[in-house]
């Protein structure tokens, strides 16, 4: 487990910016599991820059079938272009990120428009899953503590904290030990491999976040439609 604070860099969206944005509706049929999980990952600055909101970013793009992987240099040189290398408010970068994309390869990559998701409702959240990564703000001092440095750690047990200062990813969703075997982890000792979770990536690993704890530190959520345009 960490024992040393990651860096961060979320500023949560002002209350205009959610009050004002579309909902998100349930969409098709939404499938009884999904997990993206990108060929490549990295931190995208974020083991050393507070740019997780564009760290995020990068990683929606390697989600992208096919994989677009930006690079570190180019991921960390946009956050610096636009003053968001060490803190950035999240609706600031969704908004940017729809005009002015990543650059790579003589190609743009932007954002579709944001919708925001309700993150309590485990059927809109899933639903907005299996179209896309939904990149959420979250107080991350208890993620910390269970952060391994690989893939498959597990986030259970979080109590309520309303300190929003983290922005990461869920790229999947079902239950743990369902999720648990596509990461090849374990379940820990005690938890019900039946509930739900949700896939969570963050500084180069993806883990696992039982619902409860999820809903616990969220305080927003949006969903890009789409979420990479090519330009």
């Amino acid at each position: 487990m960490s024992t040393t604070r990651m860096p961060r860099g979320a500023i949560p969206s002002p209350r205009h910016k959610l009050a004002g944005a579309i909902p998100h509706v349930l969409v098709g049929t939404t499938p009884p599991n999904a997990l993206h999980i990108p060929r490549k990952l990295s931190f995208w600055g974020n083991n050393t820059y507070g740019d997780c909101v564009t760290a995020e970013e990068a990683f929606a793009k390697a989600s992208h079938n096919p994989e677009i992987f930006i690079s570190d240099q180019e991921a960390i040189q946009w956050a610096k272009d636009h003053n968001f290398l060490n803190g950035a408010v999240i609706s600031d970068v969704l908004e940017t990120m729809a005009q002015q994309g990543f650059q790579q390869s003589k190609l743009t990559y932007d954002d579709g428009p944001a919708q925001s998701v309700n993150w309590t409702d485990n059927a809109l959240l899933q639903n907005a899953i299996s179209l896309g990564p939904v990149k959420i703000g979250i107080a991350a001092d208890q993620l910390d503590k269970v952060y391994t440095g690989k893939n498959g750690w597990f986030a259970t047990g979080f109590h309520t904290d309303s300190s929003e200062d983290h922005c990461v990813s869920l790229c999947g969703y079902g239950t743990l030990g369902w999720l648990a075997k596509s990461l090849n982890a374990q379940v820990p000792a005690g938890v019900d491999a039946t509930k739900p979770g949700y896939a969570m990536f963050t500084w180069d690993t993806i883990g696992i976040i039982d619902e409860p704890s999820l809903v616990a530190i969220t305080h927003e959520a949006w969903l890009r439609v789409p979420t990479t345009k090519v330009q």
